[in-house]
């Protein structure tokens, strides 16, 4: 157990580890993992090099499991990666699990190297804490989100990657979390929000709807930011407010 690392130990450990995420981002992982009690269950979709598999499996308290999904396929890698080459699924297969054994977290990992979806047919009991990080068109998205969701525990935690900022991921989430009586609305870190599952009532579904609904002006302002850089503008989109730390919105 990490229990004598601290968040920013754990998260300068992962620096030179490939991925999309932000500190902040990293600290929701952290935070929502090590709420939770002894001996729980995480479900990872979308582990690319581990980067935020360290840092969920490192905050994961004593007999945690993280249950990390990824196919490995070459496929959505990264913004605008859809289709890969065999050579690279290999490459991020074994990066991702030399990333875990060099962090020594690999003993709480089970890697599953497999679709999400065939994936599930194979898992067993209810899930703390699912966090959605896979492909991000809308089908598969909101297949994610429903189906792996479905497994998650009364009171359990969901966090999504590239929310409002994904069209495909977006659209999931409108249909399948914007107007939900079973998910509240926590918040976002950037990109990535946070919903818990519980029995709403009409007025916590029409305040959780509302503060979705919020979130849609800063979805247009990183598409417009997505469309500016894809069409090389990215002067532009920094002009207007891009960081230009990222390469993409996220």
């Amino acid at each position: 157990m990490d229990g004598e690392r601290t968040f920013e130990e754990v998260f300068s450990s992962v620096s030179n580890v490939d991925g999309w995420m932000t500190t902040d981002q990293a600290r929701l992982l952290w935070d929502s993992a090590r709420a939770l009690e002894p001996g729980a269950k995480i479900v990872e979709i979308g582990s690319y090099q581990g980067r935020s598999t360290i840092v969920l499996a490192s905050a994961i308290r004593d007999g945690g499991t993280v249950t990390a999904i990824d196919p490995h396929a070459g496929t959505d890698r990264g913004p605008q990666e859809i289709k890969g080459k065999e050579s690279e699924a290999e490459r991020d297969s074994r990066v991702f699990q030399e990333n875990l054994a060099r962090a020594g977290v690999a003993a709480r990992v089970k890697y599953v190297r497999s679709w999400s979806q065939e994936a599930l047919a194979g898992f067993e009991g209810e899930v703390d804490l699912l966090y959605i990080d896979g492909a991000h068109r809308y089908a598969p998205a909101r297949q994610d989100i429903e189906q792996w969701g479905a497994r998650v525990r009364p009171a359990g935690t969901l966090l999504i990657h590239d929310s409002f900022s994904s069209i495909g991921v977006t659209g999931a989430i409108l249909a399948s979390l914007m107007f939900s009586a079973e998910w509240i609305y926590v918040g976002r870190a950037q990109s990535m929000t946070c919903y818990r599952r519980q029995r709403l009532s009409l007025g916590e579904r029409f305040s959780s709807s509302m503060m979705q609904l919020a979130q849609l002006p800063w979805f247009v302002r990183n598409v417009m930011f997505k469309a500016l850089i894809s069409a090389k503008m990215r002067g532009i989109a920094i002009k207007l407010g891009h960081d230009p730390a990222q390469a993409w919105p996220f």
